[in-house]
This record gives structure tokens, C-alpha cells and sequence, in this order.
């Protein structure tokens, strides 16, 4: 089913964790990654239970976690892998590629659970091979996820850094994938363009209710950011601040997988 789909996306992408998550969105039917922004244990393992049937992936931030131990935090990503999901630790490293490296391992030990991590390519390409050698260094592998795209307000990804960020990533193995606009389709449209079909393209920044959010995070349609390229839509307040948290990942969850369809 999944090959079906996906079509060229699944011909063209070489990397293993996509096809995974190319599996899981089709097993689900789901192209919704939870930005999981609870700062307790219990609630993010409620988040889960209450919504994990309808993501395909999960967006972390361990460091904001208030209560974090390394025996609630294992049981934590146990029972996401046991609900089907990646795990996808949205730490945006920005060294150089030993540093990078050694960021992997230290308390938080990200290279033992994460599927996915985001980098700036800020530092030159040495990161992701950095970030490579910490999955490595405990027998894993994983895939990178290069920002070339910001939603907010003000961010200094202009499309020159862009270019050069895509320029090396999608020809770079280590490289899953790369973060793209969903608020601005018309931009997303572009990167899907320059990136080709072998890489994917996550999205921030998509709401049922488009429109500008808080600290400056503008919001898109997540139908159309799907339609324009995106392959997977990251939702956060969406989600974890409605009414009716598992009716809204239900939602979100049938809207992207219908533009896939109509994709």
C-alpha cells in the first residue's frame, strides 16, 4: 500500500527511515507529527494515549521537560514505538560535527532513542556526519532533518541560505529530509521543486485555523502545504490546546492523508 501511495517519493527516497515512516503514515493514515509541547511526564504520556493512533510521528523537546528521569523518559518512548510512531527530537544542533556528536550522547543520551533529529546547516555539513556517527556509536541509525525553511516572523533563512542548505543535503545520505514552510505554499512549492523527490519535506507553521499564532508563528492550511510538497505536517497547539484533543488529531490526521490521496 504504502509504494502505492507514495508513488515516486517511495521510488526515489534511498533512506531507510523514510520508507519507515512512509510505512507507518500509510498503516495509520496519517501524515501528522505531534509537536508533543507538554513539560511534564504525565503529560505527554497522556498526550500520547489519547492521540497516538492518529500520528505517524512524534515531535519532541526533552530538555523542557520538568520531571525528565532516564527511566521515565525509556518508558515514555517504549510506549510511543509500542503506538507506532518515530520519534523525532526537535533539538536543532548547530555545531560543528564532533561537538554534534558528543551532544548525541551527554544526559539526555538523544542517539539511544531518537528516529529523527533537526540541524542548522549553520556550521557546514560535518554535523550531519556528526549526528550520523552518534546513532552509529550505539549501533543505530537515524536521518537529519536540515532546516531550510523557518514560519516565523523574522527568521534569517532567506532563500540564498535555502539553496545552499538544499544544495548539500539532498545529496548528502545522512540527510532524511529537510523543514519547510507550511505556512507559505507558494514557498513550500519551490523548496519541493528544488529538493526533487528524493528527500522529504516536513512542515511546521499548518493550522485547521490559518491565520498568525503567538510569539510570532504564522499559521497555513495543511491541506495545502500537503498539496504543495509536504510529506509530513508537524502540529503542535493545534492538537494539544483543543477543546478535544483526539477529535482534533483525528481531523488533522484525515486532512493530510486525503491531500496526499488527491496529491
Amino acid at each position: 500500500m504504502a509504494a502505492k501511495v507514495w508513488g515516486e517519493r517511495w521510488t526515489e527516497c534511498d533512506s531507510d527511515i523514510a520508507r519507515r515512516f512512509m510505512e507507518t503514515a500509510a498503516r495509520k493514515q496519517s501524515l501528522v507529527c505531534l509537536a508533543a509541547d507538554r513539560n511534564t511526564m504525565a503529560g505527554l504520556n497522556k498526550l500520547i494515549e489519547q492521540t497516538g493512533p492518529y500520528l505517524a510521528a512524534l515531535k519532541t523537546h526533552v530538555d523542557l521537560i520538568d520531571d525528565w528521569t532516564p527511566e521515565a523518559w525509556a518508558e515514555f518512548c517504549s510506549k510511543a514505538h509500542q503506538t507506532d510512531l518515530l520519534i523525532f527530537e526537535d533539538r536543532k544542533f548547530a555545531d560543528i560535527g564532533k561537538i554534534s556528536q558528543n551532544q548525541m550522547a551527554g544526559v539526555y543520551d538523544i542517539r539511544s532513542w531518537s528516529d529523527l533529529v533537526t540541524a542548522h546547516l549553520i556550521s557546514g555539513p560535518d554535523i550531519v556526519d556528526g549526528l550520523q556517527a552518534g546513532w552509529s556509536d550505539v549501533g543505530r541509525t537515524g536521518g537529519v532533518l536540515l532546516l531550510a525553511q523557518m514560519s516565523s516572523r523574522g527568521n534569517l533563512l532567506d532563500s540564498k541560505y535555502t539553496d545552499n542548505v538544499v544544495s548539500v543535503g539532498k545529496n548528502h545520505p545522512g540527510v532524511f529530509g529537510f523543514i519547510g514552510n507550511g505556512s507559505r505554499p507558494n514557498e513550500l512549492k519551490e523548496l519541493r521543486n528544488k529538493v526533487g523527490p528524493s528527500k522529504m519535506i516536513w512542515t511546521p507553521g499548518v493550522n485547521l485555523a490559518i491565520g498568525d499564532g503567538g510569539m510570532g508563528q504564522r499559521y497555513g492550511d495543511p491541506k495545502e502545504a500537503v498539496l504543495a510538497g509536504s510529506d509530513c505536517i508537524i502540529v503542535g497547539s493545534g492538537i494539544h490546546r483543543s477543546d478535544d484533543c483526539v477529535k482534533a488529531a483525528m481531523a488533522y490526521a484525515k486532512a493530510s492523508w486525503n491531500a496526499l490521496l488527491e496529491r
